[in-house]
């Protein structure tokens, strides 16, 4: 596997000594190859092999090191509005690919509330690589401008769902009421001569077809990306 790199901020840095000293201390930590500082962007940019360690743990093992040296790297807390889950399975998938992402400390999905917390270490990865991360997985993020309130943005974003959802289950209702009315009537015998009429079959493919592929979409687009990150939720038992 070819070598990963890796950069963070490093605060406190006053002296070539202490470069040295960001160096070394990076260096001791297993799988990291190299060890770069720059004094004057106070950065130390780390190349390691992803075979011997994962991101995840190299970053929080790099940055105790330089810590316990008497530095400083940066950490925040951000936290992202989710849209698109549907099982407690979703929001561990959307937890295994934001640990993935280089310099995330600690990723946690709370499906009750549909809020994901990510602990990063501050210059090593931004918004929009996270965002991008919960998208690739197959699932969305509340997009809210500077200037909005973010609660505001996020009520949007939820009753925008639930309109679709309304009118998803609005259109199911009027196709798969009919279908069940016409099935049920045939097989009890209620529509005499009609019940062997080529075209009650071609009217059961009309009437199932916007239930199967309009209503049921979401369905087999959430198995699929849910089988593309190697696990099964219940989009997946549905479809």
């Amino acid at each position: 596997m070819s070598e990963k790199q890796l950069t963070l901020p490093v605060l406190g840095m006053t002296c070539a000594n202490c470069v040295a000293a960001v160096e070394r201390n990076s260096k001791k930590v297993d799988g990291v190859t190299t060890a770069n500082v720059n004094y004057a962007s106070e950065k130390v940019t780390i190349t390691f092999d992803p075979s011997l360690v994962k991101p995840q743990q190299l970053t929080a093992n790099v940055i105790a090191r330089i810590e316990r040296a008497g530095y400083q790297v940066p950490t925040a807390v951000l936290d992202l509005s989710l849209l698109g889950m549907t099982c407690t399975n979703c929001a561990s998938t959307i937890e295994r690919a934001l640990n993935k992402v280089d310099g995330v400390l600690e990723a946690t999905v709370n499906y009750a509330n549909e809020k994901a917390a990510i602990k990063y270490a501050t210059g090593a990865v931004t918004r929009a690589d996270l965002v991008a991360a919960v998208r690739k997985a197959g699932y969305d993020v509340v997009e809210t401008a500077v200037s909005d309130h973010p609660e505001d943005a996020e009520a949007a974003a939820r009753a925008a769902e639930v309109r679709h959802q309304w009118t998803r289950l609005i259109v199911g209702a009027a196709f798969a009421l009919p279908l069940f009315l016409i099935s049920m009537s045939r097989d009890f015998g209620l529509l005499g001569e009609w019940a062997d009429a080529i075209w009650v079959n071609w009217l059961f493919l009309a009437l199932a077809t916007p239930v199967q592929f309009y209503v049921g979409w979401d369905y087999y687009v959430g198995g699929y990306k849910s089988l593309r990150n190697g696990s099964a939720n219940m989009d997946v038992l549905v479809a």
